[in-house]
């Protein structure tokens, strides 16, 4: 991974994070995000992945189901946040778009992504902490705002 810090108000830090090659893209965040204690930031993203693993919430039964990519994809579409989780730590939450060779497109939440060739992220830190309480209703660890 190579990082840049792009820009820094004081208040708002803009970076970039290149990922190469054999990188697993969700542990290499998690890394950055613990190593800079990130409490609210949000990304984007372009790149390909040699391998990866999406999950989609099923409501009714309030777990993540697993969709497995076994081949090279574009990541077409790469979203997410960072907020404090339950435990103080950076919570990140990534949705992504997968590009196949034929045009067809996956997309769901990333679990894990292996990077091939790169991944060209671009992080903005918030100044204001977002915080995730767990949700009965859902089981997750959803963000809410303070008071809420």
């Amino acid at each position: 991974m190579q990082t840049k810090l792009l820009a820094d108000d004081g208040s708002l830090r803009t970076f970039a994070i290149i990922l190469e090659t054999g990188e697993e893209v969700m542990a290499t965040l998690q890394g950055f995000a613990e190593k800079e204690r990130l409490s609210a930031a949000h990304f984007t993203a372009i790149g390909a992945f040699s391998a990866a693993t999406l999950t989609y919430f099923d409501w009714d039964k309030k777990e993540y189901q697993q969709i497995p990519v076994h081949e090279q994809v574009e990541v077409a579409a790469f979203s997410g946040d960072v907020a404090s989780g339950p435990d103080g730590k950076p919570a990140l939450h990534v949705h992504a778009v997968l590009g196949r060779r034929d045009g067809t497109a996956l997309a769901g939440h990333l679990a894990k992504g292996h990077v091939r060739p790169t991944l060209e992220v671009m992080l903005t830190e918030s100044p204001a902490h977002l915080c995730k309480r767990f949700d009965p209703e859902s089981g997750l660890a959803l963000i809410r705002m303070d008071g809420q």
